[in-house]
């Protein structure tokens, strides 16, 4: 499975034609995709209208839901902002902190078009999704540290 951020359902929801939404589709054809909880709540939050938030929801509601937030990932999210903090690294949000912790915990790749992803993937782990940069379509890049197990 890949989660998939909110940066790329943005993108998808509002017809962009990025990069990530081609690794997006080229992914949907070999590998299930997940959306958060999270991510829910900040598509949503940012709809104008019902029928813009139905619209959104059919679309999204077609992957796999996943339950990113509970006690157990808000501590290790938490114990990742200090282990980035420690090393002079501040990630601006809350949330990308839970995603990020979320994936790397239950070592799931991301696909995401935020670069406040940077940090977690150099220094914690993070799995990301891109083109493998051969032609060959979508790669998942390996991780560059170990899984939970701080700065690196």
């Amino acid at each position: 499975m890949v989660v998939v951020d909110t940066s790329v359902w943005i993108d998808v929801l509002a017809r962009r034609s990025t990069p990530q939404v081609a690794i997006l589709r080229a992914l949907s054809r070999t590998e299930r995709l997940g959306v958060g909880d999270l991510m829910l709540c900040e598509v949503v939050q940012g709809l104008r209208s019902d029928a813009e938030r139905s619209a959104a929801l059919r679309e999204l509601l077609q992957f796999q839901a996943l339950d990113m937030v509970g006690l157990r990932n808000a501590l290790a999210a938490a114990d990742n902002y200090r282990a980035l903090r420690q090393i002079g690294v501040t990630v601006r949000g809350t949330i990308d902190y839970l995603i990020a912790t979320y994936c790397i915990e239950n070592r799931l790749p991301l696909l995401h078009n935020d670069r406040d992803f940077d940090p977690f993937e150099e220094h914690l782990g993070l799995r990301v999704a891109r083109f493998d940069g051969n032609g060959g379509g979508a790669a998942l890049r390996p991780t560059t540290a170990t899984a939970g197990s701080g700065c690196s």
